[in-house]
């Protein structure tokens, strides 16, 4: 089973920064692609950030410039640097990974359970 563990959430204030950690656990042979999401009270999951097997990054027009995905010296770990940290930033944050379990398997993505950020005023 792959599981996707995100941690590193908490209530902040306007204009502070949070590191967001997921660690992706289980029996893997590739991981192809990242992203996070974010669901906010009463909203769709939206997405947030995306990382690409083939080193492309990308943002969402609402956190580019603050927020910064990253990727672990072990293949298995990700980050989400979040700065500048405002209101609407509030909601669960979710790992989403890609992964392939074996040799020429096919590719399946997985959810994490999701990790609280709340930035108060």
């Amino acid at each position: 089973q792959v599981q996707p563990v995100e941690s590193g959430g908490g209530v902040v204030q306007v204009g502070g920064s949070l590191r967001l950690s997921c660690t992706v656990s289980g029996n893997i042979f590739s991981i192809n692609n990242m992203a996070w999401y974010r669901q906010a009270p009463g909203n769709q999951r939206e997405w947030v950030a995306s990382w690409t097997s083939g080193g492309a990054t990308n943002y969402a027009d609402s956190v580019r410039g603050r927020f910064a995905f990253s990727r672990g010296n072990a293949e298995n770990t990700m980050y989400l640097q979040m700065d500048s940290l405002k209101p609407g930033d509030t909601a669960v944050y979710y790992c989403n990974v890609e992964v392939r379990r074996s040799v020429g398997g096919r590719k399946q993505w997985y959810y994490g359970q999701g990790t609280q950020v709340t930035v108060s005023l």
